[in-house]
């Protein structure tokens, strides 16, 4: 199965916030970088089914490239930051902070996720997906989810998968 997996465009936050599964607003050049999204998504083909993260900024994108009916799925939201959400990571004072900055992969952030609790999300998604008899599907999500599907995919590793990142209104296909 072909898994093309889009990310949302530019927030309107502060650079250096910490915005994980908070459902903040979209940069006014939404629709400037979501035409290119959607241009880009033409290569791709139909898909067999579409699904979003529940967050306002994938809904939103997904509605614009033409899928109002994408289902909505809790798994694919961004990274659950916890105490940290929507604080920038200049003004965290929480002594934990160091430990995940040594280990964001294994590390959970204050009442939040690490990496790899992400990732175990997010496979439980994709497991699931590989039993439906799609061949094609799109997936419109947040940043930290499409490298948790690469790691899934193995196409990158956890060390690697934050180098991987896809920009603001990116495309990253993989195979299930």
């Amino acid at each position: 199965m072909e898994v093309v997996l889009i990310r949302h465009t530019m927030v309107d936050v502060p650079t250096g916030t910490c915005y994980g599964q908070t459902d903040v607003p979209l940069k006014e050049t939404f629709e400037e970088e979501a035409a290119v999204t959607k241009a880009a998504l033409e290569a791709y083909g139909p898909f067999d089914h579409v699904y979003t993260s529940p967050l306002s900024r994938c809904t939103r994108l997904a509605d614009y490239c033409g899928y109002k009916d994408a289902q909505r799925d809790p798994r694919i939201m961004e990274i659950d930051f916890g105490e940290w959400e929507m604080q920038r990571f200049d003004d965290i004072t929480d002594p934990h902070l160091q430990e995940w900055y040594a280990d964001h992969i294994n590390t959970p952030v204050t009442g939040g996720e690490s990496f790899m609790q992400q990732y175990q999300r997010v496979s439980r998604f994709l497991d699931e997906l590989r039993e439906k008899p799609w061949q094609r599907v799109a997936v419109f999500a947040h940043g930290g989810v499409l490298v948790a599907a690469q790691v899934y995919a193995g196409t990158v590793t956890p060390q690697e998968a934050f180098a991987a990142l896809s920009p603001f209104g990116g495309v990253v296909r993989i195979t299930l």
